[in-house]
């Protein structure tokens, strides 16, 4: 597919990578010269330096033959210009990155409808939801969603004393009377899409796909019982933490956030009254511990620099705060502070590429079995799919069990008619289901290539 990036930050940059690696023909836009020039050496890419909102530049693109064009720029207003501009030079479809809070309510909708906007993306907004998703369950490393969360894959790590460890998962089921299934493991390097012999380990990263009661009649059962959080400390006032914040306190929870900005807490204490804003430098240990650190049931840090916030979460965790989460971005400071032992690292711009190359896939099949969702998952070595499934899909109706499914592939659920379904070897896929698929060492871009 011919794609068109306008705006080529961290985030453009990104996604630019994915999709390259994705095979796809890419026109990336950027006004700095310094930007373009890193692009074109980094990727096999076409890069024009200009504004991406000028027709001419837009011309040379050649957006009218465009399959897909995404305006990542710094300015919202000039995301949907450029995008509006594209889509009347004949660009198939468009998406912009709008993430002012005034323009995420009722007049999104409005302005998605006039500007022919296929999607709008908010990566802050995003990355809030991810960490109140973890918040209301900490055991989890991360938490991914299909089907409205009918059904869930949490990522857990098995520590020392794991209830988990040794358990053969042909008994998992039983054992904890528990509708789950370990969908995936990382041991060391190597990832595994496992059968009912596996044995877990402690250390073990893994997988689970079922609902949100079964996980807790798995933790329930073990005896683990799972609180979220009810008293949050969050460090930086940006975006996420606005998007955050509202979120906690319209559910409850206490949550005070720290900024050594004033006028950024003058904003955040008008529009976020159910909190406490406090003026500070979040980074001195002593104003931490005096706005109870202690005390508090999660922190998270999310200051505009990675570094501050693998250091102060690390900090926060030798202070035993239960649940401890560190926005960032950086992937290189990423695998850094899980080696550091930083267990729940959240990074907008990963959140969003995952989110563009799911709707990509789905373009590329405009009939069949379509990509709705798409994960990567164990840094990256595997991916969780939702596909649609459509009645062209030959094996519908067929049980599972009568399958040839490739190696390293995995059906981790079903949903029907808003029913989850934790598949075993006698269920079947009928046309109008939702199948979330496992895969390790694999593309896929439709159902049909789960089969051999």
């Amino acid at each position: 597919m011919k794609i068109v990036i306008a705006g080529c930050g961290k985030i453009g940059l990104t996604v630019i990578g994915s999709l390259v690696a994705e095979g796809h023909n890419i026109v990336a836009i950027d006004s700095s010269p310094e930007v373009i020039a890193e692009i074109t050496n980094l990727y096999d890419v076409m890069g024009l330096c200009g504004n991406v909102a000028d027709s001419d530049i837009l011309f040379e693109a050649d957006v009218s033959d465009a399959d897909l064009f995404v305006s990542f720029t710094g300015s919202d207003e000039l995301n949907m210009l450029s995008c509006f501009l594209a889509r009347k030079m004949g660009a198939k479809n468009t998406i912009a990155r709008i993430r002012a809070p005034e323009y995420n309510d009722h007049s999104l909708s409005f302005m998605k409808q006039h500007l022919e906007l296929s999607m709008s993306i908010n990566p802050e907004r995003l990355a809030a939801h991810e960490i109140f998703n973890l918040l209301k369950f900490p055991t989890a490393l991360k938490i991914e969603s299909f089907s409205r969360r009918y059904l869930e894959i949490v990522i857990l790590k098995l520590k020392e004393d794991s209830f988990l460890d040794g358990i053969k998962l042909s008994d998992l089921r039983t054992k904890f009377n528990a509708k789950v299934l370990v969908c995936c493991i990382q041991r060391g390097d190597e990832v595994y899409i496992p059968d009912g012999n596996f044995v877990l380990k402690s250390g073990d990263k893994i997988g689970i796909t079922a609902t949100h009661t079964e996980f807790q009649k798995l933790f329930k059962g073990a005896g683990h019982v799972q609180k979220q959080a009810k008293n949050t400390l969050i460090l930086g006032g940006g975006r996420v933490s606005y998007y955050l914040a509202d979120m906690l306190t319209n559910i409850g929870t206490a949550v005070k956030v720290i900024d050594q900005d004033e006028k950024t807490c003058e904003i955040l204490s008008e529009i976020l009254p159910k909190a406490t804003i406090i003026h500070g430098n979040g980074a001195q240990q002593e104003l931490l511990m005096e706005e109870g650190l202690l005390n508090a049931d999660a922190f998270v840090s999310l200051t505009g620099m990675d570094e501050q916030n693998i250091l102060i979460s690390k900090f926060a965790e030798t202070q035993n705060v239960p649940k401890v989460i560190a926005k960032v971005n950086s992937d290189e400071l990423t695998s850094m502070a899980e080696k550091l032992g930083l267990d729940s690292v959240v990074s907008p711009k990963k959140i969003v590429s995952d989110m563009l190359i799911s709707y990509v896939r789905a373009l590329q099949n405009s009939l069949g079995s379509n990509v709705e969702t798409l994960y990567k998952i164990m840094d990256d070595k595997a991916e969780a799919l939702e596909f649609n499934v459509r009645d062209d899909f030959a094996m519908a109706g067929v049980p599972l069990k009568d399958l040839k499914i490739r190696k390293n592939i995995l059906i981790g659920g079903i949903i029907r008619d808003r029913k989850t379904i934790i598949p075993g070897g006698n269920d079947t896929i009928l046309v109008g289901d939702k199948v979330v698929v496992i895969a390790a060492n694999h593309r896929l871009n439709d159902l049909s290539d789960i089969l051999v």
